[in-house]
């Protein structure tokens, strides 16, 4: 399946996504604080990104433009997990260049449906772009 980095904050919440998204095959790289992850993703870029937005030092917002800037990673997919949930908030993300907006709590297979449909669609984009 795919290399997934899931960044996130609440450590609870990161095992436990953790180990649904192994459950479903994926290789997962786990992060809890936002302003290593980009590091992190430029030693070894995943397949797709999970981001929650409010996090300390670093929102998954602002780390999500920094992936859209990156040189490698601008087209890495971005799904945001998040409790804020109005259509401001999601055109915010969407502004930030997040793929996906997703609003806590939801259903690990609302997750993973979500999460294969922003890889698949980057997929399809970079073989056309190639």
């Amino acid at each position: 399946m795919a290399r997934v980095m899931i960044v996130e904050d609440d450590a609870d919440l990161l095992r436990l996504l953790a180990i649904r998204l192994r459950k479903a095959g994926h290789d997962v790289v786990e992060e809890s604080d936002s302003s290593i992850a980009l590091d992190l993703m430029r030693l070894d870029r995943p397949d797709a990104v999970i981001l929650d937005w409010m996090m300390p030092l670093l929102s998954g917002v602002d780390l999500s433009r920094q992936i859209r800037r990156e040189p490698g990673l601008e087209r890495v997919p971005v799904l945001m997990l998040t409790a804020k949930s109005s259509a401001e908030d999601a055109e915010e993300a969407q502004r930030a260049g997040v793929d996906a907006f997703l609003s806590k709590p939801c259903t690990a297979a609302e997750l993973l449906h979500r999460l294969e449909a922003v890889i698949e669609a980057k997929g399809r984009l970079r073989d056309f772009s190639a």
